[in-house]
């Protein structure tokens, strides 16, 4: 069980697999359900990351009905628009489909981005 203290380390760690690492605390939160996953804040160090994680964590406990930690509010959102996809073609849509809290934070995602096969 990954606490996203952890997860933050990881991708400072090994940035170009931030997606394995993201998506491993994603599947572990949504099954163990535990708030001490996301209890704890982590080092503010980089705007784009800092800002998905916090509204991935957000995201989650909104799914699982889970009261998220009220330092989550407090991680600001990215300084320019982050589209996660990276995809030119897909910026519009992103702009429509992006979950609020993911658009509170300027990034643009798929609605599908947590979902998992």
């Amino acid at each position: 069980m990954t606490t996203l203290r952890e997860v933050r380390e990881q991708i400072k760690g090994d940035p170009k697999n931030w997606r394995v690492h993201l998506m491993d605390f994603v599947d572990d939160f949504r099954y163990y359900k535990d708030p001490r996953m996301v209890a704890e804040p982590f080092e503010l160090t980089d705007d784009r990351v800092d800002a998905l994680l916090a509204s991935t964590a957000e995201a989650l406990c909104d799914e699982l009905g889970i009261e998220a930690p009220e330092w989550l509010a407090s991680v600001p959102a990215c300084r320019d628009p982050y589209f996660v996809g990276g995809l030119e073609n897909l910026k519009a849509i992103s702009i429509v489909e992006s979950p609020l809290r993911f658009r509170i934070r300027k990034i643009f995602v798929l609605e599908n981005f947590l979902s998992r096969v």
